[in-house]
């Protein structure tokens, strides 16, 4: 499944605080340093409690093969539905009842006949019992056993109904162009809702073949897995061919009114699926699928498996997307593309989320993993190759810096936890691998197995998964076997490695956290000291982990970052010195291109001469590990480990920056700071700060998008506007605002790709009439990319009418989705003291309203994820008194856990410790940067970097 990240790409999924739901993971970056923290899955040990129940399937019988027939009228809006199962098992272990899978299903009836004998008689299983805890279903008849060896043609028939919280089988809605209601019926099972649909052995190792057939209205169609079976298929029956073998979760069907665009490419056929109207809008799924597809298969050297690859659009889902082999699901949002009113975002949300799904038809679906315990297996392939990729498609784009920007980054803000799990961690129950969906399983995966790709090269790297892939296609595997598949590719091609690959990957799978490099510098004999220590927010931590770290380097005698293999390792040591023989007046920097997945803290002098080297070269340093200077003293400053004045200095050299990443890393910094100090009496010095960061790039960018500019120029340009704007640069709120009043007065649109910003700090300063125009855009789209943009957008107002008129439409009869209802706080309380105050004043009148709406499967409660993320954004007094005011209220309702308070106090508590430690040095230092007592005030600063330009060029 996917996850995508919130930050300067915004590839939002769901908005849901610091949580995860079954089958969907929000990659959200944190508003502040604790909100990581707030969900996080209890530890557990690495096997199961003694006195706990074990909620895996007995082994003595396995599936073999499934022949699943469903009929339903959901052309009707009906939701009920029948089915009949025959599971095709062979008995592993002498046994008296066979045990499935079944969740919300009833009415069963069953019979079983034993293959390979003749005349076998059909035996009525007569006492069927169910345990709702595991959901269970044992079927027996008295005095039958199922001897070793034996294989049987277990039949159930049962009834169920299509669910609304858009997980298992179930209804969607949408109107069409007519405004009429139009029903459908979908599937989303992973992980453990294919049992919904059908009895099952609904575990991922448990692979079988399966055969669906659906009845329905002869005025539907229906799709599947597999192609249609056309002998066996008649008007209002439709049957598919039998599939490979497949885990349960990976089974898929629809039945609607879908419409398609189809193509071949590669050998394979593909088609787009969705609603009608929106076929214009499939064309870039159609080709972006074709050509990943090609990518994805080159690259493995391993061909797709099945004959055919769909992907359809829903307009219900609360998962981003969904890998079904053969049938892979999305979010419309996610898939489709108008080429008029589309913007860059969607355009690229489309084909990383595409090729994410894409690379799980390989990891996850050919090769299955053989307990949730291992999700990254698959979730961290499919995050590296949502951008591997893309990149191999389309190299022009250099979407690694937009990993760098989101994966990346959250995934270290993640893992700085001293409680962070590993990425194998151990889970049973169905909460419990919904809890697994994180950060961790997606953004550390794939920034982890990305390190190796880079540090063993990328020859061994793709052999090894070629290795894996061949050796365990169409089985379930475990790290361990990718492991000995990379060792088996290293001796292949003649690589040394320095320790065996099981023991230097698997320092990274086992334990949680990520490392702290620390460079000290010999300056008189030209080596460098690294060592290494767990990384915390805390830096007085301290545990005995220790890691196999790849480490390379390069410095301004030879600033070439193009080679990413690694030089050097600790080798699960504490420390190494490495003789590099530098001159003493030479920066170096560790970690090329930052593709290591560690932070990396410098001797003072050695940070100076980066600064130095980024104020007059900065062009000379990789724009990631640019990024990745300012991320990292963002992180070693607020921790007490660094001066502020390293960080704050080493941002003047930002009116020369023109990079993606280093901007997305500055924005994160700025928002970061802007949250705490934008109610402080020092914020307009602030303001004067920021504003000489940004100006000179702002108006080389502007706020118009010109046609024909490289990828990333556009995401750069509307960081450059929210920076400006946050900053009070006169043109960029006059810019903005001007061509919002255009758009409401004289209805000149907003080019597609700055409308995000032109909607939200146009909004800060709107009239009641503009917001309303906003907002009934809104409530008229049927654009669902268009919708969330417009969701984000009003949250930026600063009125406190238009807010709670906002807000307040979460809970009232209108136009917005199910899914939308849950998201429209957030934008709300994350954009200042006037959306948090009217966020919580709404919940205060109307919190039982709020926790009722549907969050769809798996979710957290609105109300509890909302107060949390509140909680997160309180910075003084005044809204620490409304919220707990709120709190109170709610604490001893059903709605919320009982650790409520002390997670709210938590979140406050540890706002209150970053000002105080904060505080006085950022305000002290620009204040003096304003006055000109700092380093270098703005004009002096621009001409001093343009002399030195000259000079050296």
């Amino acid at each position: 499944m996917v996850r995508v990240q919130i930050g300067g790409m915004s590839l939002l999924l769901v908005l849901l605080v610091a949580t995860s739901i079954q089958g969907a993971v929000v990659r959200q970056f944190p508003p502040f340093e604790q909100l990581q923290n707030l969900e996080l899955p209890n530890q557990r040990s690495v096997v199961p409690f003694a006195d706990e129940d074990n909620y895996r399937l007995p082994n003595e019988t396995i599936p073999v093969e499934y022949d699943v027939t469903l009929t339903t009228n959901v052309h009707t809006g009906d939701k009920h539905f029948t089915g009949t199962v025959a599971i095709t098992l062979k008995v592993e272990e002498t046994t008296s009842k066979i045990v499935v899978h079944a969740r919300q299903l009833e009415n069963f009836t069953a019979t079983v006949q034993q293959l390979n004998v003749a005349e076998a008689p059909v035996h009525t299983l007569t006492t069927i019992e169910y345990e709702a805890e595991r959901e269970f279903l044992s079927l027996s008849q008295t005095g039958l056993q199922f001897p070793e060896d034996t294989t049987w043609v277990l039949t159930i028939k049962y009834e169920g109904n299509l669910r609304e919280d858009n997980g298992g089988f179930y209804l969607s809605t949408f109107e069409d162009e007519a405004g009429n209601t139009k029903y459908l019926a979908t599937t989303q099972f992973e992980s453990t809702d294919a049992r919904h649909a059908f009895p099952c052995y609904d575990e991922p190792s448990k692979r079988a073949n399966f055969t669906i057939t659906i009845h329905h209205d002869p005025s539907y169609n229906a799709i599947s897995n597999m192609p249609v079976n056309a002998s066996a298929t008649s008007s209002g029956v439709t049957s598919f061919e039998k599939s490979v073998n497949m885990p349960s979760y990976l089974v898929a069907f629809i039945v609607s009114q879908f419409v398609f665009t189809e193509g071949e490419f590669n050998g394979l056929s593909q088609k787009v699926y969705s609603r009608e109207g929106t076929e214009k809008d499939q064309e870039w799924a159609l080709t972006t699928g074709m050509l990943v597809e090609k990518r994805l298969s080159d690259y493995f050297g391993v061909p797709f498996a099945l004959p055919k690859l769909d992907q359809a659009g829903i307009p219900d889902f609360a998962a981003g997307a969904m890998e079904n082999w053969g049938l892979a699901t999305y979010r419309e949002e996610y898939l489709l593309y108008n080429v008029e009113n589309s913007t860059i975002n969607t355009q690229t949300n489309i084909a990383t989320i595409e090729a994410h799904e894409d690379a799980h038809m390989w990891f996850g679906d050919l090769v299955a993993i053989e307990w949730w315990s291992y999700l990254w297996l698959k979730e961290g392939f499919a995050t590296l190759f949502e951008n591997l990729a893309v990149d191999l498609a389309y190299p022009e784009w250099d979407i690694f810096q937009t990993f760098h920007a989101g994966s990346y980054q959250s995934a270290l803000v993640y893992d700085a936890s001293a409680s962070a799990r590993p990425m194998t961690y151990f889970v049973q129950k169905p909460s419990e691998i919904g809890q697994l969906y994180d950060s961790v399983s997606y953004a550390k995966a794939g920034s982890v197995l990305d390190m190796w790709r880079h540090a063993l090269t990328n020859k061994v790297f793709q052999r090894g998964l070629h290795n894996y892939l061949v050796d365990n296609q169409f089985t379930a595997a475990n790290p361990s076997l990718l492991f000995e598949a990379i060792a088996k590719a290293a001796v292949e091609e003649n690589y040394a490695v320095p320790a065996t690959v099981a023991l230097m990957m698997g320092s990274w799978s086992n334990q949680g956290g990520v490392p702290l490099l620390t460079v000290t510098r010999n300056y008189e004999n030209g080596s460098f000291h690294i060592r290494q220590d767990t990384y915390t927010n805390d830096k007085d931590y301290t545990n005995d982990k220790l890691w196999y770290v790849p480490v390379n380097y390069a410095h301004f005698g030879n600033p070439d970052f193009r080679n990413t293999e690694a030089t050097h390792y600790l080798l699960n040591q504490r420390e190494i010195t490495v003789d590099a023989g530098l001159d003493s007046s030479n920066w170096l920097t560790l970690n090329k291109k930052s593709t290591g997945y560690y932070r990396v803290n410098y001797d003072a002098e050695n940070w100076q001469l980066l600064i130095n080297g980024l104020t007059t070269r900065p062009h000379k340093i990789d724009p990631r590990n640019r990024a990745q200077l300012i991320s990292d003293l963002y992180r070693f400053v607020t921790s007490g480990r660094v001066p502020h004045a390293t960080l704050l200095k080493l941002l003047t050299y930002l009116p020369m920056e023109d990079q993606y990443s280093p901007w997305s890393a500055a924005n994160t910094v700025i928002t970061l700071f802007n949250r705490y100090l934008s109610g402080d009496s020092e914020y307009a010095d602030f303001q004067f700060y920021v504003s000489a960061l940004v100006t000179d790039q702002f108006d080389k960018f502007g706020v118009n998008d010109l046609s024909g500019e490289q990828h990333l120029v556009k995401f750069t340009r509307n960081l450059l506007i929210n920076i400006a704007c946050l900053a009070g640069v006169e043109s960029c709120l006059s810019e903005t605002t001007a061509k919002l009043s255009g758009l409401v007065e004289q209805g000149t649109a907003i080019e597609p790709n700055v409308q995000s910003q032109v909607y939200c700090n146009g909004l800060k300063q709107a009239s009641g009439k503009i917001f309303d125009f906003v907002y009934d855009k809104l409530m008229d789209s049927s654009d669902q990319a268009e919708r969330r943009l417009l969701i984000s957008a009003l949250g930026c107002s600063q009125n406190a009418t238009q807010l709670a008129k906002f807000v307040n439409s979460s809970i009232e009869d209108n136009g917005l989705r199910v899914q939308e209802r849950i998201t429209l706080l957030s934008p709300a309380y994350s954009r200042g003291e006037v959306g948090l105050l009217a966020s919580i004043e709404f919940l205060q009148n109307n919190w039982e309203a709020y926790a009722n709406l549907n969050t769809g499967f798996g979710g957290v409660n609105p109300l509890y994820s909302d107060i949390l993320g509140i909680s997160a954004y309180v910075v003084n007094d005044k809204q620490e008194q409304e919220l707990q005011k709120l709190v109170d209220a709610v604490k001893d309702s059903a709605y919320v856990p009982t650790t409520l308070q002390t997670s709210v106090n938590a979140n406050v508590k540890a706002n209150n410790d970053w000002l105080a430690a904060n505080r006085e040095p950022l305000v002290s230092w620009i204040s003096g940067f304003r006055s000109g007592s700092s380093a270098l005030n703005a004009s002096l600063l621009a001409m001093i970097v343009c002399l030195l330009v000259a000079k050296l060029f």
